[in-house]
């Protein structure tokens, strides 16, 4: 009989209700048996509709970690609250998944690869858009060496005004940022990947705050307190790579354009070029023509370690359980995530001073 993963959840709002407790319930080989959150009321609520027989709520994380029995953790809390909740529960022995980004800041981010290293626990961080049907193609022909080498790319992650009005994400002290921490990270983490390249070089920020103070802003989610905004309203990035592959990064929850596309990835390699911006498209020039090919990613499955049709964030918990029950990579490497973090840095302190931010042949950032 297949063993199943004793989980628990640490933060109960609305990624883990949307995304990561739904995809662990549709898991044959998971259940979840712990839910914690300051919020009393929404670990109980957590724990009725997705909780196993004798599941138990917590206030305090650091009471969970103390069951011995709990394998995994996925960490569902607010950004800043990332680092030091994964490296106590990498240090009491668990497994853990972290959502999205994986710290709030390079330094923090250091400490949880750290621990993984350390303890030879598995750490991995909720990049979904990852595990698309789309993403997974592309991915397979950049790993085929159709685009052959990828010097060029624009990372999108642009709203016209969806900017989200609950919980902290205006709050710049709790979550680090805005659209470039939120939603930003999809997308460069998108690029990176496909591209296979984690060493930067150079980046050169712009930060805005400029509609933030407006008090009729069209929100798709209700207009926002323009007293409480404390985060940007958009973020641009230009990374170099040290092999001087150059990456464009565009992030926005609030922009006046009609240009709206996130979590999508444009690459532009020496054999041929793909995007993400309607469908899945791959050009390059045949018998001397322009082509292009517009995939139909809802043909078939596509056989890509284990993708199926299946809804993304199932797939990304499908594969992360399995990684840990055999001891196989996972797909989101903490090695990676820790690189998307400290760009993102990057941008953000080349916005403040203006200057750009270099990058040593270690990757890390120099002061």
């Amino acid at each position: 009989m297949e063993k199943k993963f004793r989980i628990g959840i640490i933060g109960c709002g609305g990624i883990a209700n949307s995304k990561h407790m739904p995809s662990l319930k549709k898991q044959p080989n998971a259940e979840m048996v712990a839910f914690c959150d300051i919020i009393e009321e929404r670990a109980q609520k957590a724990l009725q509709e997705f909780g196993a027989e004798g599941a138990k709520c917590y206030t305090d994380y650091k009471e969970l970690l103390k069951d011995k029995t709990i394998d995994i953790v996925h960490v569902c809390t607010p950004n800043r609250e990332h680092s030091f909740i994964t490296v106590d529960a990498l240090e009491a022995g668990k497994h853990v998944m972290c959502e999205k980004p994986m710290a709030i800041n390079g330094e923090e981010a250091q400490k949880m690869l750290d621990a993984a290293r350390r303890t030879g626990k598995k750490l991995t961080i909720g990049y979904q858009n990852r595990y698309r049907p789309d993403s997974w193609y592309l991915k397979r022909a950049c790993e085929a060496d159709e685009l052959g080498e990828i010097y060029y790319a624009k990372a999108h992650a642009v709203r016209r005004r969806g900017v989200p009005t609950w919980g902290v994400f205006i709050d710049e002290y709790e979550q680090g940022g805005g659209p470039l921490i939120d939603i930003g990270t999809h997308a460069l983490d998108l690029t990176l990947w496909m591209m296979n390249n984690y060493q930067p070089k150079l980046v050169v920020g712009s930060v805005f705050k400029k509609l933030g103070g407006q008090k009729e802003c069209g929100n798709t989610w209700g207009d926002w307190d323009a007293e409480k905004i404390t985060v940007e309203d958009s973020a641009f990035g230009f990374i170099v790579m040290q092999n001087g592959a150059t990456i464009s990064l565009e992030s926005a929850w609030a922009l006046n354009t009609l240009d709206v596309i996130e979590a999508k990835t444009t690459l532009c390699g020496t054999k041929a070029g793909a995007d993400m911006r309607d469908g899945l498209r791959i050009n390059r020039v045949k018998y001397n023509k322009w082509t292009t090919e517009e995939v139909d990613i809802n043909s078939a499955n596509i056989p890509y370690r284990g993708a199926t049709p299946e809804k993304a964030s199932d797939t990304e918990a499908r594969l992360w359980l399995d990684a840990v029950a055999n001891d196989k990579e996972v797909v989101v490497k903490p090695e990676q995530a820790i690189v998307v973090t400290r760009i993102l840095d990057a941008i953000y302190r080349s916005g403040k001073t203006g200057k750009p931010v270099f990058f040593d042949e270690n990757g890390l950032p120099m002061e």
